[in-house]
Formats: C-alpha cells, sequence, structure tokens
C-alpha cells in the first residue's frame, strides 16, 4: 500500500469541505488501483498454482490412484502391454502429480517400487529404456519430476513389510545418474537422425511426431531439472515440429504432405512450442488454432482416446488457459461418469493401467505440483 500510494502525485490540496472531498478522491483512486494490483497478482498465482481444486477432481484422483497401488506387480510395474516401461513411468508421474509426499506420503511405497524398477530396468551403458522410445521418453520425463523429489536415500532402503528388496549399498544408480543416462541415450538418438527428432528405435533414421513428442517433453523436463541439454538439439526438435505443421495447423506423423485431422499430434506439438519458449513462432497459433477448431469435433473421437486428453490438456493450458478451464470442466464430467467401481479407467488402448494412468494426468493440471505443468 506503501507503494501505491507514494506514486500518486504530491498536489497542493484546497482547506475545508472542498480539500476533504479532494482527498477522498485521491483516497478512492489509490484503492482502486491497490485492489487492482492484488487482483492482478491473485489472477497470476491462480493461474501458475492453481485455485481450489475441485471436490470431484480429488474423489477421481484418490480412487484412481488406490486402483494402481492395489494392481502394482511384486517387480514394481503395471500393464502387460509391449510398452510396459512407458506404462510404468506414467503410473510414477500420476503419483507424482497428486501432490502427496513423495518420500513419506501415502503412496511412497508404490512410488518407490516403481522407480526402482524403471531404473533396474534401464540398459546401465546405453541408458535406454527398452521397448521404443516411446518408453524412453516418459521414463525421462517421469525421471526428470521424480528427481530432486525423490530422495535417493529413502528410495533404495528396505523395503518396508519385513522384506528387503533392495538395500542403498546395491543400488543400482541414484536418480540423477539414471537421468543423466536416459538423456544422454536420447540425444545420441537424435545427433544420429537425419530429421533432428526420433522413432521407434534409437537408431531409427527416420522419425514421427508422436514419438519425438514424448522424447522431447521429456528432454525439455530434464532441462527444466538442470540437466546440460544443448540448445542446438532442442532447437532441431522444435524445427521437426514446425515443418511437420501445415498452414491449416494440422500436423502430420511421419513424412511431409500427408497431416491429416489429429488433435493429439496438433497439441503435441502446441505443447512443445509452448514449453520449448516459441509461443510467437507462427506455428504456435496455427496449431492452437485447429486444437480449438475441431475439439468438439464429432469425428474427432477425443473423449474415447485418452492420448489425446493427456496431450489436449497440456497444449491448452500453455496456450489458452480460458479454453482449458472449460474443457477441464467437462473432462471431470466426463471421467466422473466413466470411472469402474475399483476406480480404474479401461477405454481400450493398451490396458487398464496405461488407461488409468492417462486419464488421472488429464486431470493433473488441476494440482499444478510438477515443474513440467508450470506456465
Amino acid at each position: 500500500m506503501k507503494k501505491v500510494f507514494s506514486e500518486i502525485p504530491s498536489l497542493p490540496l484546497p482547506t475545508g469541505r472542498l480539500g476533504s472531498m479532494c482527498r477522498g478522491i485521491l483516497f478512492a483512486f489509490g484503492w482502486a488501483v491497490l485492489c487492482l494490483s492484488s487482483a492482478s497478482a491473485q489472477e497470476v498465482s491462480e493461474l501458475r498454482f492453481g485455485g481450489k481444486v475441485p471436490p470431484e477432481v480429488n474423489r477421481i484422483y484418490e480412487r484412481g490412484l488406490n486402483y494402481l497401488v492395489q494392481s502394482q506387480s511384486s517387480s514394481g510395474g503395471w500393464g502387460k502391454s509391449h510398452y510396459r516401461n512407458g506404462v510404468t513411468a506414467l503410473g510414477v508421474m500420476a503419483i507424482l502429480s497428486s501432490g502427496e509426499d513423495p518420500n513419506f506420503g501415502r503412496y511412497s511405497t508404490t512410488l518407490h517400487r516403481a522407480l526402482r524398477q524403471l531404473i533396474k530396468t534401464q540398459n546401465s551403458k546405453t541408458g535406454y529404456f527398452e521397448s521404443s522410445m516411446y518408453d524412453h521418453g516418459f521414463c525421462m520425463l517421469a525421471l526428470s519430476e521424480a528427481y530432486g523429489a525423490v530422495d535417493d536415500r529413502v528410495l533404495w532402503q528396505k523395503a518396508t513389510a519385513g522384506k528387503e528388496e533392495e538395500s542403498s549399498t546395491n543400488a543400482p544408480r541414484t536418480i540423477g545418474k539414471a537421468l543423466e543416462l536416459a538423456v544422454k541415450c536420447a540425444l545420441t538418438s537424435q545427433n544420429q537422425n537425419p530429421h533432428g527428432a526420433w522413432r521407434y528405435s534409437p537408431s531409427a533414421t527416420d522419425a514421427d511426431t508422436s514419438v519425438a513428442g514424448a522424447v522431447l517433453v521429456g528432454l525439455l523436463a530434464a532441462r527444466n531439472a538442470g540437466i546440460e541439454i544443448p540448445d542446438e538439439n532442442i532447437e532441431d526438435a522444435l524445427e521437426y515440429f514446425a515443418v511437420m505443421t501445415s498452414p491449416e495447423g494440422s500436423v502430420g506423423y511421419s513424412g511431409l504432405g500427408s497431416w491429416g485431422q489429429s488433435l493429439a499430434r496438433s497439441s503435441i506439438a502446441n505443447l512443445v512450442f509452448s514449453i520449448g519458449k516459441q509461443k510467437d513462432w507462427e506455428e504456435h497459433k496455427l496449431t492452437l488454432g485447429h486444437i480449438k477448431k475441431n475439439i468438439n469435433s464429432k469425428t474427432s473421437s477425443h473423449w474415447s482416446q485418452e492420448y489425446s486428453n493427456y496431450y489436449l490438456a497440456q497444449a491448452l493450458f500453455q496456450s489458452d488457459f480460458e479454453a482449458w478451464q472449460e474443457w477441464n470442466s467437462e473432462m471431470i464430467d466426463h471421467l466422473s461418469k466413466n470411472q469402474k467401481d475399483n476406480g480404474s479407467f479401461d477405454f481400450g488402448s493398451h490396458g487398464v493401467a496405461y488407461s488409468t494412468s492417462m486419464s488421472l494426468l488429464a486431470l493433473a493440471l488441476n494440482y499444478r505440483f510438477l515443474p513440467i505443468y508450470e506456465r
């Protein structure tokens, strides 16, 4: 308040009733400035950190996480699909996104078991997370968000329930070391790829925007976590997405000229432009326009595609907060109606664990605990 009033010019005021009126006007003006300033600060705070989380989101999330706790395998992973490491990484993200204490909270045992499983399955020489670069990208993302939040000493200590799974004396590697190895693998793969991007295999010489999106978001998250990543690698990957964007804002899959209609691909491209600090690019505006134009299209079938929902939530949040608020409200209603009695979701893509984790992550921006969700 002192700063606001100090900026009001010091003017000679008349005395008497007229002087009182003038002082009242100036006080009202100063108070209005202060209120506007406070409202602006509140809006910025709510945008970045979120307001009150809708009770229905808490209910959906808690039931979903309870399902993940109950369905986790003894080895620490989830799912029987081809992309097993990727599904486990998404489970890790879902737990981390809830805001529960990752070291001693309700889901910490489940979280630690999953992280240990990921690290133990990583190739200790190449840093690769099998069985595809899809898995690798999601694993990088999960490790990036866990890095600095999960205490390695707690992670590798003796498991509870009296069974020794792994002790700190024979822990394979820290989260930071695993993340560094994963980043090295992704950069090596990109550097030998003529498109400056990625596809299923680390040694692939072609690329597609779906796999490349998973890997690039993982790299951007790793950079946010403090891992050194050359600017040219990020720039090359973003340029790949720019080249793959049509004048209408649709984004091709692999190869030029066949853009097609895909909310997921346009959302992926829009998201990487946003968190890659390129919101001023024309391609960012084009992809956002395409998303908003087609979001309610009956042909998009986005309500039955948890993969699209996962990226759509993040793209809208980063690029158009009001549009995200409206879409988020609809998504809460949709997921509330489709959650199973055991807390899971089953939309039929890559198994129940995948579907559940992706559906929860489509709502995770209501919490905004993770650095990758900062706007």
